[in-house]
């Protein structure tokens, strides 16, 4: 739920001449209904994935819509997460040095980045497309025992679905 909070401040600050209509938000969002703001959001996974520069499974946990706007019912937000495993530590390690690099080639701005702390903390990278209303969290991932991979979690903009039922349907 962290991470949804810290997309949704962050894409507070996606203004630019949008005219505002949430005060919750600080822009207005643009009306798509769920089906074509998931395929955009797949669409935008879709690059990442081909920013990190090596194919991998893809695992999927999924795309969840969230209501982003307590002054509205008929917004949603989508998160679209997964991860590509089959990797090796150094394939890890190489992806996210390869993505650091291509978000910034790519319109992206990163926004943060989390060195590996330990055990405790994976290296993680997040970064916000202003253009298209998107962030990401990117975290590579190989401590613990469990298989390495780099773990996705894309965040779309705020959407105004064309009724409160849509939204639901996020």
């Amino acid at each position: 739920m962290l991470a949804v909070a810290v997309a949704v401040a962050s894409l507070s600050v996606l203004s630019g001449g949008c005219g505002v209509d949430s005060p919750e938000l600080g822009y207005a969002p643009v009306r798509m209904d769920p089906d074509p703001a998931r395929t955009k959001t797949r669409e935008v996974s879709g690059r990442l994935r081909e920013m990190v520069g090596f194919e991998g499974g893809v695992t999927e946990s999924g795309m969840s819509g969230i209501g982003c706007d307590s002054y509205a019912d008929d917004r949603f937000t989508l998160e679209h997460s997964w991860s590509l495993h089959g990797l090796t530590g150094d394939q890890v390690d190489a992806g996210m040095e390869t993505l650091r690099k291509a978000l910034g080639e790519n319109g992206w701005k990163i926004t943060k980045v989390n060195e590996p702390n330990g055990a405790d903390r994976d290296p993680e990278i997040f970064a916000v497309n202003e253009a298209e209303h998107f962030t990401v969290k990117a975290t590579a991932l190989k401590g613990g025992g469990k298989e390495p991979r780099l773990g996705f979690s894309v965040h779309s903009a705020c959407y105004r679905a064309a009724s409160r039922d849509a939204a639901n349907h996020a």
